[in-house]
Parts: structure tokens; C-alpha cells; sequence
């Protein structure tokens, strides 16, 4: 255990590192200024505070810390999610390390926000990853598509030198069953039809989907609006937009429909200097679809969007996968942030000037 004096905690006001230091109650005893910063709060309103009630949810297990402060051991954590009780998310390195502060064992925390260069970087491989796999499955439906169609004729010729009812009913199976992979596979090639772009009020859109869901007399999940009215026409295809959303909206739904308090947010505002697979927008509007489930499993996260992943029973996991190629099509991206009781599916579609597309 490193003893540390507070002469050497004073300098720790110099770092851009947010330091926090835990007494044995797990308690902030200190926080530098980059910490207050990280935290938005005063140190006035921090200090004798437990730590963990200024977060909804941290991916971090707390019983850690209480084992590393009673053993003396040092431990990291990379890419921990820190979600705020003010709605803020964070992405962070984590290093704890057992010290003694005041004559006492305490815990000193170095919380390191990954940067934006960083998650970008991550993003253009996760992207790439998708792309890859999304051209995967098209080269494999294409090859599937074919013998698909000489099963289905062959079928329909069976059936016309057949006269017993009993073995047309067989044909016919085979054709019905021929029609259903066949439908199948066009959904895993996506739409096929070129977008419609005009310049649209994006609040329309949500808003034929907030009236869609709302009417829905088969759950009792209500969605709520919290929209940013500064936001200009967009340059999109309404049906492309509203599908994407309505697929993520759905999924939301399903999840909820169990529970008496289900709720969904629909929020929108506008970011600035806003990079999408490589391309820097100064203005992006942002569109996040928010609801209270439990959130989704985390072996499935980073793989959610690819086509068949699935986290749902009978679900076919094309609803995300859909979305993603309707985004892309916008030049825009989704993403995710989930954990217990909260998930969140972030659009961000660039924002033109109406003489660039004219």
C-alpha cells in the first residue's frame, strides 16, 4: 500500500486525469479539479458522499472496490461505462490503487475519458466489420436465391403431371416453403428500391411514428417527445427514415410490453463537429430513441446490427441490420449505449445546406 501525502495530492489538481480518493467507506474524501469537471458537481457537493450514488449505472462492479480497499490490491479496467444520474454517458479507462490517505487505507481512482479520436477509430472498424459481413450475407442470399427459384419451378411442374390431391398438397408445401425463404432472403438484401430524397422536417416523421405506437391498443407503452425545434429540413427519403426508426421502436416495444411503465423517449438536437465513418459534419441532427427495459445482454452488443443476431426468441435479427443500411444510405450512423434499465440507439444524420443539394 503507497502512502501518500497531501502535498502529493495537491499536485494532483495539475492533471487532466480525473483522480478520486475513497476512504475505507467508499466515500470521496478527494477529488482534483479534473474529477469535479468529469463529475459536474463541486467538491462541495462530493466530498463525504458515496461514490457510486452519482451514477445510474457504471459497467465497473463496486464489490471490486470493496475487495481491493480491504486486501490492498491495484487493478485497471479498460473501457468502463459510466452513466450519469443527469443522463450523461462516459466511456473510461479505470485505475485503482491502494493507498493510505490521513493515517487511513483508502482507494485512489484515475479515471482516463476515452478520446474522441479513439472512439472514432473504434467506430470506422466496427463499420467496416458491418460492412463486411453485411456483403457476406449478400453474396450468400444471391447464391441461395438461385437454386431457391429451379426448386420452386421444378414444383410447379410436378404438380401439373400430378392428379392425386394427396401429392399436390406436397408441391405445394414445397413452393410454399420456397416462397418463404425466398422472402427471407430478400429481406437480408435489404431495400432495392433507390431512395426519394426531399427536404423533410425530421419531427413529421417521428411524429407519424410516436401517433403509430401510441394508438396501439395491444401494450400499454407510451411514447414521449422532447424535440429540438431549431432543427432545419433534412435532406432524406421520410419512408427510408421512418422505417429505420419504426424498426428500432418496435424492438423497444416488444421489450416493454410486459412492463406496466414502459417507456419511450424520442429526443432530438443538434451536434456540431460531428465525424461519421471519416467524413467531418459541423452540424449533425441527433436522434436519440431511449426506453427504461432491462437493457441489452452485453455478448450481443457489438454485434447487434450485423444481420441474424438477435437477442429476441423468434426474432430474426434483421430489424437493426435494416435500420443501419437506411442510415448509411442518409450518410449518417447509429449507436448504442445499454445497461440495466436503460437502452439507447442514437442517429446522427448530417445536416446540408439546402443550395449543396440543389
Amino acid at each position: 500500500m503507497q502512502k501518500t501525502s497531501v502535498k502529493d495530492i495537491d499536485l494532483l489538481d495539475s492533471l487532466s486525469t480525473a483522480v478520486v480518493v475513497l476512504d475505507g467507506e467508499l466515500k470521496i474524501t478527494y477529488v482534483n479539479h479534473a474529477a469535479q469537471t468529469l463529475l459536474e458537481t463541486s467538491v462541495n457537493q462530493l466530498l463525504g458522499f458515496p461514490f457510486r450514488q452519482f451514477f445510474a449505472h457504471a459497467s465497473l462492479d463496486m464489490q471490486r472496490l470493496d475487495e481491493a480497499l480491504q486486501n490492498g490490491d491495484d487493478f485497471s479496467d479498460s473501457e468502463v461505462q459510466l452513466a450519469f444520474n443527469d443522463g450523461r454517458f462516459v466511456l473510461a479507462d479505470l485505475t485503482v490503487t491502494s493507498i493510505e490517505f490521513n493515517a487511513a487505507p483508502a482507494l485512489l481512482l484515475e479515471v482516463r475519458k476515452i478520446d474522441q479520436q479513439r472512439r472514432i477509430s473504434q467506430e470506422s472498424q466496427q463499420w467496416a466489420q458491418q460492412q463486411a459481413a453485411r456483403e457476406l450475407v449478400r453474396g450468400l442470399a444471391h447464391e441461395i436465391k438461385n437454386p431457391l427459384g429451379g426448386i420452386r419451378g421444378a414444383a410447379q411442374l410436378l404438380e401439373k403431371q400430378l392428379d392425386s390431391p394427396d401429392t399436390t398438397e406436397f408441391t405445394q408445401m414445397i413452393i410454399e416453403q420456397s416462397d418463404r425463404l425466398r422472402n427471407l432472403v430478400d429481406r437480408l438484401l435489404g431495400p432495392n428500391v433507390p431512395p426519394n430524397f426531399q427536404w423533410h422536417n425530421v419531427h413529421r416523421v417521428l411524429e407519424k411514428i410516436r401517433t403509430l405506437v401510441n394508438l396501439d391498443s395491444s401494450h400499454s407503452v407510451q411514447v414521449i417527445r422532447d424535440y429540438d425545434p431549431s432543427i432545419p429540413d433534412l435532406w432524406l427519403d421520410q419512408d427510408m427514415l421512418q422505417q429505420a426508426v419504426l424498426n428500432i421502436v418496435r424492438n423497444a416495444v416488444q421489450v416493454l410490453c410486459e412492463q406496466p411503465d414502459g417507456e419511450i423517449h424520442l429526443v432530438t438536437r443538434i451536434e456540431r463537429q460531428m465525424t461519421i465513418h471519416g467524413v467531418r459534419h459541423p452540424l449533425v441532427a441527433q436522434i436519440k430513441i431511449s426506453d427504461n427495459g432491462p437493457g441489452i445482454p452485453a455478448e450481443i452488443r457489438d454485434t447487434l446490427f450485423y444481420p441474424m443476431v438477435t437477442g429476441k426468441k423468434d426474432g430474426t435479427g434483421l430489424g437493426l441490420s435494416i435500420a443501419q443500411t437506411l442510415v448509411d444510405q442518409h450518410r449518417g450512423k447509429i449507436e448504442l449505449e445499454s445497461w440495466p434499465g436503460h437502452t439507447e440507439f442514437t442517429l446522427y444524420l448530417p445536416i446540408d445546406k439546402k443550395d449543396s443539394t440543389e
